[in-house]
């Protein structure tokens, strides 16, 4: 069940959510739980939206919150939503997004976090950049709850802000996720979490990197830490300008990597020697699952080159391409280039089927599989 303050649709505006509408709300939160509660751009009023969040907090309402876009909360509201999440047990998500979180804010958010059982933490747009972060990470290198940590948007540098989130993988084992797009993290900022993650055997899985200034430089940072990752699984570098000479610097170590299952290189300026050096990686690979090349230039060659690779490879069960790809100019290679791009769907789809048929294989219970051999067996 959600619970939601909606805007009014005619004027775009909505009416300030002030002491007595969230006195009048409590007779829903006491008698009903919720899934998700939206107070997003509620532009909530100080001691109402403090009462608010402490009635969440006593019936235990909801399990996801969204307060984002509400700048103008005060201290007080802010000491509640931090006595929430201290002492909540239901609470499992928080969206605080395109609001400042600095200087009061950011410091009563990380001491509630040192002892939270958040899960996810939603921080986009937040101006973290700094000793916002600098205070944020210090909680997060000693919490054992929280599984996910978004910041996009956030202006994080590749000096002091990518030294914290270095630190952060050096010494938290729990934080599965960490999504940093739209940053500057930049080739120093990759060096310093590549840094981190080596020194993971358990921990992050998911790491998205889309648009911070990245390019074949960080590459070589990447291609050190590659083969000894044991846990990241999702590595997503889409949006930097890596180029061919990127994906060469990182072909062999994907190949010696054995966690990554999906891999996102869109709008990455790689042609089709990129391309060929990624297909000679599937040709090797026995686990990657998903590879995503839309938005670069790869023509005909990369697409032979793909299509070859997965003659051999049986595990890559999408292979993102532009629906409409940079066209050739000959009309002979068009057609080589539209039927290329069907074989290689086909192919996809018989891994995907093939690996969907070992899943449900694995999953029979020993005496069920036998009784299937017999039958066939009788057959």
């Amino acid at each position: 069940m959600k619970l939601k303050y909606y805007q009014c649709s005619d004027c775009g505006s909505c009416e300030r959510l002030d002491h007595r509408s969230c006195e009048a709300l409590e007779v829903v939160l006491k008698s009903l739980h919720f899934d998700f509660i939206n107070l997003q751009a509620a532009q909530l009023e100080e001691n109402g939206a403090s009462s608010l969040l402490d009635m969440i907090l006593y019936y235990e309402s909801t399990t996801h919150l969204d307060i984002s876009d509400n700048s103008s909360m005060g201290t007080s509201c802010w000491r509640a939503l931090a006595h929430l999440i201290k002492q909540s047990v239901r609470l499992s998500r928080l969206d605080v997004c395109n609001m400042p979180v600095v200087d009061y804010p950011a410091q009563s958010l990380s001491k509630a976090l040192l002892t939270s059982r958040l899960t996810v933490l939603r921080l986009h747009n937040a101006q973290l950049s700094g000793v916002p972060l600098y205070t944020l990470v210090g909680a997060l290198k000693s919490n054992r709850s929280l599984q996910e940590l978004h910041l996009t948007n956030n202006l994080l540098n590749s000096y002091q802000d990518a030294l914290q989130l270095g630190d952060l993988l050096r010494y938290n084992r729990t934080l599965l996720t960490l999504e940093l797009s739209n940053n500057s993290v930049a080739d120093a900022g990759l060096e310093e979490l590549c840094d981190g993650l080596r020194l993971q055997t358990a921990g992050l899985r998911v790491l998205l990197l889309r648009n911070n200034q990245i390019t074949a430089t960080g590459m070589v940072h990447l291609a050190k830490a590659l083969p000894v990752l044991k846990v990241l699984q999702v590595l997503d570098l889409g949006e930097n300008l890596l180029g061919n000479e990127g994906i060469q610097a990182i072909r062999e170590p994907l190949m010696v990597n054995s966690s990554v299952l999906q891999l996102g290189l869109a709008q990455a300026d790689i042609t089709c020697e990129g391309a060929v050096a990624l297909a000679e990686f599937l040709a090797e690979s026995r686990q990657i699952e998903q590879l995503d090349l839309r938005q670069n230039e790869v023509k005909v060659g990369g697409l032979m080159a793909l299509c070859l690779a997965l003659r051999i490879n049986h595990s890559l069960a999408n292979l993102h391409l532009d629906h409409s790809a940079p066209q050739e100019q000959d009309e002979l290679l068009m057609e080589t280039q539209t039927r290329l791009q069907s074989e290689i769907i086909q192919r996809c789809l018989a891994n995907a089927s093939r690996s969907h048929l070992a899943t449900e294989t694995s999953e029979t219970p020993p005496a069920e599989a036998d009784g299937r051999a017999d039958s066939m067996t009788t057959a």
